[in-house]
């Protein structure tokens, strides 16, 4: 199986065992489901990053945060 790529963001980093990935010193959960992927990552503003696996937009990690908000789900049904 080929490695995952990530072209269009600024690098890609691996999920630890643990399911965290560590950024500006700082250790940011993601979820042990996660462990051993390589997730893409890429700065949209100022010290915000958006998070990737394949094409998925996982969330957003604020550099003065320690963790990832998630995006709306796409497949979640929508409220009346």
């Amino acid at each position: 199986m080929a490695a995952l790529e990530y072209r269009f963001h600024d690098k890609d980093i691996l999920v630890t065992a643990c399911g965290r990935i560590r950024m500006h010193r700082k250790k940011i959960n993601i979820s042990t489901d996660m462990a051993a992927q390589r997730l893409g990552i890429k700065e949209v503003d100022d010290g915000i990053w958006i998070v990737s696996f394949m094409h998925y937009d996982l969330g957003f990690f604020d550099n003065k945060e320690d963790c990832v908000e998630p995006v709306k789900n796409p497949f979640a049904p929508e409220k009346l």
